[in-house]
């Protein structure tokens, strides 16, 4: 339940952060204002790539098992052009 709500903070943090980016865009006035925006982005992009390591990490370590359509497919046998005796 930790990691589920670790995850669900970063996702929010994304947004909020692209919400900030776009705010200092819009109000581009100064060269303050430009450097505000990459920064609000530059931390929205570091921000989603430890994202993916951590959920690539937790995955690859079981600590997160995917329940989606994904993890059905790999359950299903694999189908055979063998006939049928």
């Amino acid at each position: 339940m930790i990691l589920q709500s670790l995850v669900i903070i970063a996702f929010i943090l994304i947004i909020i952060s692209l919400g900030k980016a776009l705010f200092h865009l819009i109000n581009h006035k100064t060269e303050e204002q430009s450097y505000k925006t990459v920064k609000s982005l530059t931390f929205r992009i570091t921000l989603s790539i430890i994202l993916f390591l951590f959920l690539f990490i937790a995955v690859a370590t079981g600590l997160f098992k995917p329940h989606g359509l994904g993890s059905k497919i790999h359950l299903q046998k694999p189908v055979s052009n063998e006939p049928i005796q």
